[in-house]
């Protein structure tokens, strides 16, 4: 694993291989982020009222299970981020894993049902910007 310096903040830079080899952790994780995140909308009409009642000593049943997952998609994300791994659409399972590709940094692209990275893209273009990888000039 490499890693590199730009604006002084350390950045993993990936090899396909280690990039690859992240995507069962990835898929664990993002699952959990998916079950959290659908407490958080199915609480949310109780969360609203309680909300609402607020000034009058208001609470919910569904208080703390909306606080578990919120706690539970947040230790989830930081792991990924701790991995290197930058989470691009939770919806999807979008994640870009930065990588050197003859001198410049350009970012793996893989999405949660792809079973191994097949696509890259610039780091300003995004996923619509997404080329396959037999594109990539890995100098």
């Amino acid at each position: 694993m490499a890693r590199r310096e730009e604006g002084g903040d350390p950045e993993r830079v990936f090899t396909l291989f280690e990039a690859n080899s992240t995507i069962p952790q990835l898929v664990e994780h993002l699952a959990a982020v998916k079950r959290g995140k659908g407490v958080l909308v199915d609480a949310m009409p109780e969360i609203k009222k309680a909300s609402a009642k607020a000034s009058f000593g208001g609470g919910s049943y569904a208080g703390r299970p909306y606080l578990a997952a919120l706690e539970q998609i947040s230790q989830h994300l930081h792991a990924i981020h701790e991995i290197g791994v930058l989470v691009k659409d939770v919806d999807m399972g979008l994640c870009d894993f930065p990588h050197s590709a003859n001198g410049r940094v350009v970012h793996l692209c893989w999405k949660l049902g792809e079973t191994e990275i097949n696509w890259w893209h610039d780091v300003h273009s995004g996923y619509t910007g997404r080329q396959p990888l037999d594109c990539l000039d890995n100098g």
